[in-house]
């Protein structure tokens, strides 16, 4: 399984994935922390993205996703990354430490990180 981060998600639901993360992506199960599904929600509510989270196809393709919720250790584990950034990131970047579900993501802030288990 995978942790896909909400850029990622929104680049594969645009068919704008890089090769990379489309061999990476084509060969497990995804899943997501909670807050990614805000993310979405609060981006589209900005008129950043289109996406209605009501629509039918949307709705049958996030029931394909594993969701991770918020947890205690999450949180927790968001305030001992080795990075800084926005914070929905970090609960991302949290949720694959404390699962031990390797991340997939373009945020170059994440990917210097030598705490949170990468997707390679």
């Amino acid at each position: 399984m995978l942790n896909v981060d909400t850029h990622v998600l929104l680049y594969a639901v645009a068919g704008a994935l890089k090769p990379r993360e489309i061999r990476l992506l084509s060969a497990t199960r995804w899943s997501v922390s909670a807050i990614v599904l805000w993310e979405i929600a609060k981006l589209a509510q900005l008129g950043r993205i289109e996406v209605d989270l009501d629509e039918p196809e949307v709705v049958r393709a996030l029931a394909q996703i594993h969701v991770w919720p918020l947890t205690r250790d999450i949180a927790r584990a968001s305030t001992r990354l080795d990075i800084r950034g926005d914070p929905a990131d970090e609960l991302i970047a949290a949720t694959s430490v404390v699962h031990k579900v390797p991340l997939v993501t373009r945020d170059r802030a994440l990917l210097r990180s030598k705490v949170v288990p990468l997707a390679r």
